[in-house]
């Protein structure tokens, strides 16, 4: 039975040639777990679904270089990946695999429906092929001199010097990277999705239908591709590591990459639900489910033309109700490159940073890159931690714990008549569950960590304010109350940190010694009562040392000069 509302919220799925860095998390992966713990919490039915991307050229080029198979690689960082998540507290209900039977099946079912539609056009076309190699070659397979800055090392694709994108038959002297041969032009047959057909279902889908409550940046990139005009795009590919076009006359020929990934959404969600007995067509095909996906600016186009002109064909599915892209996130001033290894990588911080997931997890939400390319540096970091979290948050939950625990052995005292400030504060306490809410709604999630870290700045002044210490012998009733009082913001930040801080909002529980919960119980105006017996003080956070960060700043710095 549907709770209140249904929700199917996708990440963008990693690709498995190379572990998982903090631009991944600010861009997609974090957010789409605020998103999805809140949604949950308010009582929804929720489907988290992301998985690993194991096909395409990259994965060839990763084994090429290694000297091993697609398999030996995909398995590798589908591991280092997955592992990464778990211990990042990433809350997927299902984390899959598109090497996987199921999705295998689904990706060919998908494409057998719409070439029985006569969705595909069939086009022969001119393709360049490595002779000694003995095929043809992806984009990413042929270097040459760019056209336009004269860049020796360009790639069929792109130029990474001067971001120009590129045909593989616009690069001046191509060569092979398999063999380092010139190509030559060969005649091959592809399927191609005829994107221009539905440029008016996106036009009005989209550019009419989603202009305000959209992202300025999605929006934007969506109407520059539909004013440059839609072109067919190639649905198959001559390559050898893939899924197999399910056609009889298929030579070694496979799905494109960018055509069965997305599809791996669905594939997770069909494991899911065989696995917890679950209807999965619901999540994709039933029209009161809102489907949400969490992407980088660098899958806009897929998520917001392709994908939903796939879906659109098939003729049974539902659409996306937004599409939150964020920018990209720097780091040190510089553009994150896997390449030259001028990252931080995720398992690498879960080592050097044990018990700390949920530092970088505030970090990085209150720098998210939502409406513009951010910056991550290491002194922020440790500025943020120690001004922000020890300093703000966790000193003003230790300070009420160990005061209930001194002059109550741990037992919440009663609250006397309260005053015209103790009002004041939990009047205003109690309006910021709404507030964020509001905000995480609408994918604003730095406005959202703002609210809740206000929380502990306005229970810390309360403190300051009242200073209790100073009245335990004149006032006793009078401490009783601000405790009382003190206790109950400690609980709504407990329950409200949950999506942001999950091992945080666990500490802070055991403390408490209260239960799981839904944001429901926040409506009550006493969330820890009188007489609860609460456990001894422990620290949430931990200051981060000068030389913490330095070793982290060499570590780049030794990366930047290899």
């Amino acid at each position: 039975m549907l709770k209140t509302k249904r929700y199917t919220i996708t990440a963008a799925l990693p690709y498995t040639n190379g572990p998982l860095h903090i631009g991944h998390l600010a861009g997609v992966y974090i957010p789409a777990d605020i998103y999805a713990r809140y949604q949950r919490n308010a009582g929804n039915d929720v489907a988290f679904i992301c998985g690993s991307d194991e096909h395409g050229v990259a994965i060839k080029m990763k084994a090429k270089e290694e000297s091993k198979s697609p398999k030996e690689i995909i398995d590798r960082y589908d591991k280092i990946i997955r592992d990464s998540f778990k211990n990042f507290n990433i809350s997927f209900d299902n984390y899959s695999r598109t090497s996987l039977k199921i999705h295998h099946e689904t990706a060919q079912e998908f494409f057998i429906n719409l070439n029985k539609k006569n969705v595909f056009i069939e086009k022969e076309t001119e393709q360049l092929y490595d002779i000694e190699a003995k095929e043809f070659l992806a984009d990413r397979f042929i270097v040459g001199t760019c056209p336009i800055c004269r860049n020796e090392e360009a790639y069929g694709d792109q130029c990474e010097d001067c971001g120009s994108s590129l045909s593989s038959l616009d690069l001046i002297n191509p060569k092979s990277k398999l063999s380092g041969s010139k190509p030559i032009l060969k005649n091959t047959k592809h399927w191609y999705l005829p994107l221009n057909k539905y440029e008016n279902f996106i036009t009005e889908w989209i550019i009419d239908g989603h202009k305000n409550d959209w992202k300025p940046n999605v929006y934007g990139q969506v109407k520059s591709w539909i004013d440059n005009g839609l072109q067919p795009r190639a649905v198959t590919r001559d390559l050898d590591w893939g899924i197999p076009v399910p056609v009889e006359e298929n030579k070694n020929k496979v799905l494109y990459v960018w055509f069965d990934a997305p599809i791996g959404y669905i594939s997770s969600t069909k494991e899911w639900a065989k696995k917890n007995n679950k209807d999965w067509e619901i999540y994709w095909k039933d029209k009161k489910t809102e489907l949400i996906h969490f992407i980088g600016k660098d899958n806009i186009v897929f998520h917001c033309i392709i994908f939903p002109s796939m879906l659109k064909a098939s003729g049974d599915y539902i659409l996306p109700t937004n599409v939150p892209a964020n920018e990209f996130l720097n780091l040190e001033g510089r553009k994150i490159s896997t390449s030259k290894n001028w990252a931080v990588w995720l398992h690498e911080y879960l080592e050097d940073f044990p018990e700390q997931e949920d530092v970088l997890r505030y970090v990085l939400t209150a720098n998210s890159p939502e409406l513009k390319d951010n910056d991550f540096t290491w002194k922020d970091f440790q500025s943020r931690n120690n001004n922000e979290l020890v300093a703000i948050y966790g000193n003003f939950v230790n300070r009420v714990i160990v005061l209930i625990n001194k002059y109550y052995q741990g037992v919440i005292p009663k609250a006397e008549s309260l005053s015209k400030y103790d009002f004041i504060v939990l009047n205003e306490i109690h309006s910021i569950p709404e507030k964020i809410g509001k905000s995480i709604e609408k994918f604003r999630f730095r406005d959202a960590l703002k609210e809740l870290i206000n929380i502990a700045r306005i229970g810390n002044k309360y403190l300051a304010d009242e200073e209790p210490w100073k009245l335990i012998k004149t006032s006793p009733n009078r401490v009783a109350t601000i405790l009382n009082t003190s206790i109950q913001v400690v609980g709504i930040l407990a329950y409200l940190s949950e999506p942001f801080l999950p091992q945080t909002s666990l500490k802070l529980k055991k403390l408490l010694r209260i239960e799981l919960f839904d944001w429901g119980i926040l409506r009550n105006k006493s969330i820890l009562k009188e007489g609860h017996i609460i456990n001894q003080q422990e620290l949430l956070f931990k200051k981060i040392e000068d030389k913490e960060i330095e070793k982290q700043i060499d570590k780049l710095k030794k990366n930047q000069s290899e």
